[in-house]
């Protein structure tokens, strides 16, 4: 199996010119349009296909094929598949002609095992909406790196299984058809500052500890001139503490334009009570670094759940309590 690794790492991947990783301009991937089919993946662990057969039913609402993929029902400990299986099937949708977007089932855990199984210069010439987030963070760092993709950080199907999903995170996925740009302000939830002021460039993150697991790695993430997204869900504050520890250490906060701290679902003490609170570390890590930084967006592990094109040049503005993009995450 490594012999196949590094065969497909080396074929499959380029690394994109500039420091850290940082690209002039990803490719956004076209708008969809009704009748086009979206592909159902599970690139990490599985789900219930059934429920997600139900959940799929609001794509097909919009005017959209649904072709669910065979991870759905495969089986290998936590994981849905082998990772030849995820990889295997992940590449063939990118290569698939007839299927015009990608959405992950699910997250859970998995995605970095299969980095190096991906064919980046495929899905480089194959530009398709790639959609997800939680454990799916680390194939975004991978695809925005090697394949020079914009990708989108954002609700899955298994956040559709909910009785009454929130009306903002259904109206993530009609912005696929009918592109917007986004624009995030007080309408949507609370921000509260933590360093004033104003940053500009590429929107880069997602989940804290998936973000930290890339540190090292041909995967790691590239904040240098980026705006910097994190969110998280079920970590205790000193876990927090030492993943922002390491991000800082890896020099990650200082080299950021700017940070947005999103939602933090769940990440309470519970095996030390005697604790800091998140603000508290969030003050001993973000406000140092000086950049200006933002909190309270409903981005990750949360209802509603905006979805956030990663790679998109946008602006952000502690005065005007703003985050936006300068033009849509897909070609209209």
């Amino acid at each position: 199996m490594e012999d196949e690794r590094q065969a497909s790492c080396k074929c499959g991947g380029r690394q994109t010119k500039g420091e850290n990783g940082v690209m002039k301009k990803p490719v956004r991937p076209g708008a969809l349009s009704p009748g086009d089919t979206v592909g159902i993946t599970a690139p990490a662990s599985w789900g219930d296909r059934q429920r997600m057969e139900e959940s799929a039913r609001y794509l097909e609402r919009l005017g959209l094929r649904v072709r669910m993929g065979e991870t759905l029902v495969k089986r290998h400990g936590y994981l849905a598949g082998t990772d030849e299986e995820r990889a295997r099937e992940l590449n063939g949708m990118f290569a698939d002609p007839e299927i015009k977007a990608i959405l992950c089932a699910r997250g859970g855990y998995g995605t970095g095992r299969i980095a190096d199984l991906l064919d980046y210069g495929l899905i480089r010439a194959n530009p398709k909406v790639f959609w997800g987030y939680s454990d799916i963070t680390f194939l975004h760092m991978a695809m925005l790196r090697y394949a020079e993709l914009v990708t989108f950080h954002g609700p899955m199907l298994i956040d559709l299984e909910e009785e009454e999903p929130d009306p903002l995170t259904l109206q993530n996925y009609e912005t696929l058809l009918n592109p917007s740009a986004l624009r995030y302000t007080e309408e949507i939830s609370p921000l509260h500052t933590l360093v004033e002021g104003e940053a500009a460039g590429q929107l880069v993150g997602g989940n804290l500890s998936l973000l930290v697991s890339t540190l090292g790695t041909p995967y790691e993430v590239g904040t240098k001139g980026r705006l910097l997204f994190i969110e998280e869900i079920d970590e205790e504050p000193y876990r927090v503490d030492r993943m922002l520890n390491q991000l800082r250490l890896a020099g990650k906060f200082s080299d950021a334009e700017g940070i947005l701290i999103c939602d933090f679902n769940n990440c309470e003490p519970n095996k030390r009570k005697q604790s800091l609170t998140l603000e508290q570390v969030f003050g001993d890590y973000i406000v140092p670094a000086g950049k200006p930084a933002m909190a309270g967006f409903k981005i990750g592990h949360c209802s509603p759940n905006i979805a956030v094109p990663i790679g998109i040049e946008a602006r952000m503005s502690t005065s005007d309590k703003v985050l936006e993009c300068i033009e849509p995450g897909v070609r209209g």
